[in-house]
């Protein structure tokens, strides 16, 4: 009696699962819901880090800025656990669009030179954030952690054993032209790019929210200038203990004259670049890959 009863229980969740699994959303619906969820992780991690950096530029936090000092400040808020997990799973939901834009082109924008040299940001751009949201998953078996003192001791450690090696000097010094060419990639983006060539919307809002994006982007091309800095400067002086994050070199701005103004125009200029990734996550065309079997 028993086994049938179980028998029957069972066929009932099968048919249930059918007819949930034949109502699913289309494969292009779904992938569009997610790369707008990644648009909007990805605007809330840039916003935060401009906030936090404004309130460090004007001592009102100890916190440090930062894609892993935004992590550690949502970790100890009430419901942080949440927050994370939200965060983490709208960042992997990213990180999958950069992988459908980079190698199915997502975008449509084909194999020319400057397509593919788009398409491999796009992808650089995936890893990075894909680093960021393992760390978000992280943080949610060690919510006590200290991310952005581990974040700098690790850099150093590393900075230490690369300079260990053959030409690990120059090759350090090389690291720092990398992040300081990706800034000008992003400075020079922000000015030359028309990016509402790829926001559906109308033609008045378009040209009230498109300036967010060029200011975003020669904002957050700036921002790399401090870092690529420091481990240039770490090369030629053969000092790992000047090696820092991102957050870090950012702060050390703060010492300069008219520092804590820099930090500020930085910290706006970032916020806007967050503000624009909303305006993505809303307005942006996606559409499925070309080369992609959605089903």
């Amino acid at each position: 009696m028993d086994t049938g009863w179980a028998d029957l229980r069972t066929d009932r969740l099968a048919r249930r699962a059918r007819r949930l699994w034949q109502r699913r959303p289309a494969m292009p619906v779904l992938l569009e819901a997610l790369a707008r969820f990644g648009y909007g992780a990805r605007g809330f991690v840039y916003l935060s880090i401009g906030v936090i950096l404004m309130m460090t530029a004007h001592d009102l936090t100890s916190q440090t800025a930062g894609s892993t000092g935004v992590v550690e400040t949502l970790a100890r808020q009430p419901f942080g656990r949440v927050w994370l997990m939200t965060l983490g799973i709208g960042l992997w939901a990213f990180v999958l669009w950069r992988v459908l834009q980079s190698v199915f082109d997502a975008d449509h924008e084909g194999r020319s030179l400057a397509a593919i040299g788009k398409r491999a940001g796009q992808a650089v751009s995936g890893v990075v954030y894909g680093l960021l949201a393992s760390t978000v998953f992280e943080v949610l078996d060690e919510v006590h952690a200290n991310l952005s003192a581990e974040d700098i001791a690790e850099n150093q450690e590393k900075a230490r054993a690369l300079m260990d090696l053959p030409f690990g000097q120059a090759m350090l010094i090389g690291i720092g032209l990398v992040i300081l060419a990706v800034g000008m990639g992003n400075v020079v983006r922000g000015i030359r790019s028309d990016f509402g060539r790829d926001l559906r919307c109308s033609e008045k809002l378009c040209r009230r929210v498109v300036p967010l994006a060029h200011i975003g982007y020669v904002s957050r091309g700036l921002a790399y200038f401090p870092l690529a800095g420091l481990v240039m400067l770490a090369g030629f002086r053969e000092r790992s203990s000047e090696i820092t994050s991102f957050g870090g070199a950012l702060e050390a701005v703060e010492t300069l004259p008219a520092g804590p103004w820099l930090l500020s125009a930085t910290a706006l200029g970032l916020m806007a670049f967050g503000a624009f990734a909303f305006v993505e996550g809303r307005f942006r065309r996606i559409r499925p890959p070309r080369d992609l079997d959605l089903g």
